[in-house]
């Protein structure tokens, strides 16, 4: 639970010294410090010692220190870190203030990609990768052992596409924008084909669709509920993907190392390989034609049930719902929506958790004819243009600032040398 932010202050109202260090956490000496620093201005005690402050100018500093601090008092103990790209309120989300969903279903992913880096929306817009990027990151994949993981082949095609651009230290938005206009492209293309053939041309889904499916000719439902996820999935706040991101663009690393840094995070099974759980939990049920018994092992095994819930979300991803809703018009779908849909229901009886976006992803790749990690290539290829973003908006902000205290918790030194 937040803390309720102070009452507002009357606009004459004026604070001595020890009623600003109180509402700004301080000792009072900090609360010069930050006069010296132009954060406060300060007006001298007419005919004695000290000095008064504006109230509403402390409280401001006050919710702003609260937002920047990383154990602010609204925060939770958590990191909090202003942004203009993402906000998750009341079981919606938006980019840049517009509705992500409705974006997500009237553009393509490319088009919501430039809408989340710019603030404009370019229609038509495609990515096209240069072939001299393709060949070398296509020839660091194919290097890889068979068994590579989606996030092992992506973030050698990332780091193999680096090296071909001896212009990567350029951190101006022109340079990085025209990185994320290329690495996004060179990522899938880069990937070898699921089935006989690879599309090198056309919509960004489509070319990924040839890399996913060995259903090469898909229809215009399945290839538009593909480039709808990609679009939906683009973005989310700061996940721990994400916030590897900024980290690294804090430090000022190139637009491909901090993009390294989120591929280095997303295979884990709480973010980016979540979809690959619900896609196994999904052709369980798929097989077995019922899902109480594929329930009850994975509660029997003490595993959570992957493809429901979301902290975000206390009542249904919107994600979840719109991709569903696209899939409906997808015919070779509806025996995966159908075991989706047992999923929720047989689960809601001892918990009543909607959908999220992984299970809805699962029935994506489920009913197209997708491996199990497909999931996460479609997570990982969607969220770059979004790490693109905050990778960008880091770069505004003062250098190294994601850099939080320790907070030693071990022997108090000195401690003698060990023998």
């Amino acid at each position: 639970m937040r803390d309720q932010e102070p009452a507002p202050l009357g606009s004459e109202r004026r604070l001595s010294t020890k009623e600003a260090a109180e509402l700004l956490g301080v000792k009072p000496e900090t609360v010069y410090a930050y006069v010296s620093r132009g954060q406060l201005s300060s007006r001298r005690v007419s005919g004695g010692r000290g000095s008064t402050f504006d109230a509403r100018e402390v409280e401001a500093l006050a919710r702003r220190n609260r937002r920047e601090s990383p154990g602010g008092s609204n925060s939770g103990g958590e990191l909090s870190v202003r942004t203009r790209i993402t906000l998750i309120e009341n079981d919606r989300y938006f980019f840049r203030g517009v509705d992500a969903v409705d974006l997500a279903t009237r553009h393509t992913y490319e088009e919501v990609a430039e809408w989340l880096w710019t603030g404009r929306m370019l229609p038509g817009r495609t990515f096209t990768a240069p072939a001299a990027s393709v060949a070398v990151a296509r020839r660091a994949v194919e290097a890889l052992p068979e068994h590579a993981a989606p996030a092992d082949r992506l973030r050698v095609a990332t780091i193999a596409a680096a090296t071909a651009d001896p212009l990567r230290f350029d951190l101006s938005e022109e340079a990085v924008l025209g990185t994320a206009r290329t690495l996004i492209p060179t990522l899938v293309d880069a990937l070898p084909p699921a089935g006989h053939h690879r599309r090198d041309e056309g919509p960004l889904a489509r070319r990924l669709w040839s890399r996913l499916s060995v259903r090469e000719d898909p229809d215009e439902a399945s290839l538009r509920a593909l480039d709808a996820a990609l679009a939906l999935l683009v973005d989310h706040d700061l996940a721990a993907s994400t916030l590897a991101v900024r980290v690294a663009a804090s430090a000022r690393a190139h637009a491909y190392a901090a993009v390294s840094a989120g591929l280095g995070v997303i295979e884990g099974p709480l973010h980016g390989a979540a979809g690959g759980l619900a896609h196994r939990l999904l052709r369980d049920v798929l097989e077995q034609g019922d899902a109480a018994p594929v329930i009850a092992g994975e509660l029997r095994a003490g595993r959570r049930i992957p493809g429901l819930g979301h902290r975000l979300y206390p009542g249904e991803d919107p994600r979840a719902r719109a991709l569903f809703g696209l899939l409906e018009q997808v015919p070779r779908a509806e025996p995966a929506l159908l075991a989706a849909r047992d999923i929720v229901e047989t689960t809601a009886r001892h918990a009543p958790l909607h959908a999220n976006v992984d299970l809805a992803l699962a029935v994506l790749t489920a009913s197209s004819g997708m491996d199990p990690t497909a999931g996460e290539t479609i997570f990982a290829v969607a969220r770059t243009a979004g790490w693109i973003a905050h990778a960008l908006e880091e770069y505004g902000e003062r250098p190294l600032r994601m850099r939080p205290s320790g907070l030693y918790a071990g022997p108090k030194p000195p401690q003698p040398l060990p023998e």
